[in-house]
């Protein structure tokens, strides 16, 4: 199948920060994907979590399967814009790389501690992942991405910046600082694969959580009849298969679920790209809007199932006393790791002891533990906290 016009072009990116040579038999975009695969950050995601926290279930998804089940929705829709999959996939996979322990209760807390020492933001430690903080490589540090890979990762969510002249002091430090060696041009929308992987992550996301927390009993079937889409597929399965246990039930629900989500992007999408018009990729990123996007009256739908989300799920009282405790955890280690450097393990020691600030040993230890995992952060909580604990 031939790429669309405004597809990102293998032969035409605009290459790495490190030159090196191309392989015989991938394609740049195929190379960034295999590089986060195979990156530390990316197994890590297999033990940090969504909403739930990593031991409470085996059912629930974690940030890994997310990201899988991004880039498989991520995937088809980009080969039915006849744009660029493996550019799609690789920023699929990497957009939750930046993702602390415990959720957005994590972030939202490592903020609340950064916040005299430039704050912290998921994506932009994304960007420093796989720019710096991976380190496998010989001649370089980071992943050594493609522009177009990085540009996603920054940007899938829409521009940073107003304009080319817009000031670099509007960015997260982290993103001001690649920035500044390796211009994304950040006032800029990302190119149409990396847009379809970030609804390809509103899709997935609004969809496991109705069913992760259908699973943990957080609300029923029954409660779901009312709500737009959803009810109506539930109504379907209930007409075509009387009797259907609420387990496949669920399923088959939301699979349906899932496909209106797609089948509106892409008609919503072909529809912009008839009015766009775009002859390349660049057109689309100068379009001053994305191309990508949910109807607007699949939005309207969105809103609502969101809204049932926050009220029965995120500000659940069983998910609620979760978060309370995650906070607390990753609260501590940073405040205990900030005040006794020492205690880090030894590659990140040296970098946080020989800080010429604390502003600087501060963003070391929020990269250490923005790093863990559910499991990690409560184990090393509880040896540098529970007398009892072993060391």
């Amino acid at each position: 199948m031939s790429l669309a016009p405004y597809a990102s072009l293998p032969a035409t990116s605009r290459g790495r920060l490190h030159p090196e040579p191309e392989s015989a038999h991938r394609s740049p975009f195929q190379r960034d994907r295999d590089r986060i695969i195979h990156s530390s950050a990316f197994r890590r995601l297999k033990h940090k979590t969504q909403v739930f926290v990593e031991h409470e279930g085996d059912y629930y998804r974690t940030r890994l399967t997310h990201s899988i089940e991004v880039a498989q929705v991520a995937r088809t829709i980009a080969r039915t814009m006849r744009a660029n999959e493996d550019l799609a996939e690789a920023v699929a996979l990497a957009h939750d790389l930046g993702h602390t322990p415990f959720g957005h209760t994590g972030e939202d807390a490592l903020h609340e501690v950064m916040a005299n020492f430039g704050g912290f933001d998921h994506n932009a430690q994304a960007l420093k992942i796989v720019t710096d903080l991976e380190r496998r490589y010989a001649e370089f540090d980071g992943l050594n991405l493609t522009w177009e890979t990085l540009e996603g990762i920054a940007k899938h969510n829409g521009p940073l910046l107003r304009g080319p002249d817009d000031g670099a002091d509007r960015l997260h430090f982290a993103l001001a600082d690649y920035d500044a060696r390796h211009d994304l041009e950040l006032w800029t929308h990302a190119g149409v694969e990396a847009q379809i992987a970030a609804l390809s992550d509103d899709i997935a996301y609004n969809t496991h959580d109705l069913d992760d927390g259908l699973r943990a009993g957080l609300f029923t079937l029954e409660d779901l009849e009312d709500l737009p889409i959803v009810g109506p597929c539930l109504a379907e399965v209930a007409a075509l298969h009387p009797g259907l246990d609420a387990s496949r039930t669920a399923h088959e629900a939301f699979r349906r679920v899932f496909g209106a989500f797609v089948e509106d992007v892409i008609r919503e999408t072909q529809m912009r790209l008839v009015d766009a018009a775009p002859d390349s990729a660049e057109a689309l990123r100068v379009l001053g809007h994305p191309v990508v996007s949910f109807s607007e009256g699949l939005n309207a739908d969105l809103k609502v199932i969101r809204d049932f989300l926050f009220t029965k799920m995120y500000r659940h009282v069983d998910v609620l006393r979760m978060r309370r405790k995650a906070a607390v955890v990753v609260k501590d280690l940073f405040a205990i790791f900030v005040e006794e450097p020492q205690l880090l393990p030894d590659e990140w020691r040296d970098d946080a002891m020989l800080a010429k600030s604390t502003q600087i040993r501060a963003r070391v230890v929020a990269d250490y533990i923005a790093g863990m995992t559910d499991r990690f952060a409560l184990t090393e909580h509880r040896k540098l906290t529970d007398p009892q604990a072993r060391a």
